[in-house]
């Protein structure tokens, strides 16, 4: 599977990103994951609904289905966080997968950079990251610099980056 990663401090425009992307993928036929990961203890559920009261009884894993979707949760009840390794072994088959966050694990990233956000660049330390997607129009820095604003210019680079071309998968989606 095809793993990219999206990553900046706080405010930078990471999850703006990380969906302008899927959409793009997605109108070019392409079937799109993604795993965001967070900081803080995330609540899916609401209390008072069956899945919350499940949950809060005890259950280690609460799964909720409908006719539209399902969703898998895990109460890691003092367990270690499971790794971007273990969770990606968990996902289903498809095209790329969009990770959001993850700074400190290995797979390649850009890195999205805004002046407002009031921080320091990553990538300048760490190998991972690729290119620099930024509103800043003479950031310094030695990696490559895309525009923050310009979607389609990013995904060219993740295919480029990930050997994948738009008219491949054109043809792949087209049955050619």
């Amino acid at each position: 599977m095809n793993v990219y990663g999206v990553t900046g401090w706080k405010n930078s425009g990471k999850t703006t990103l990380v969906e302008s992307l899927v959409i793009h993928f997605t109108k070019l036929g392409m079937s799109v994951s993604t795993i965001k990961h967070a900081h803080h203890s995330v609540k899916i559920d609401q209390e008072g609904k069956d899945s919350h009261r499940h949950r809060a009884a005890g259950a280690s894993q609460v799964m909720l289905a409908s006719q539209s979707r399902w969703a898998l949760m895990t109460e890691l009840r003092d367990q270690k966080e499971p790794t971007l390794k273990d969770l990606l072994a968990g996902m289903n088959p498809v095209d790329l997968i969009l990770i959001e966050g993850y700074k400190r694990d290995t797979h390649p990233k850009i890195e999205t950079f805004r002046a407002a956000a009031g921080q320091t660049l990553i990538g300048s330390t760490d190998p991972t990251i690729k290119a620099v997607a930024t509103d800043v129009a003479d950031l310094q820095t030695d990696q490559t610099i895309l525009d923050l604003n310009n979607t389609s210019q990013i995904a060219d680079f993740i295919l480029a980056q990930l050997g994948m071309s738009e008219p491949a998968i054109s043809r792949k989606v087209h049955g050619l």
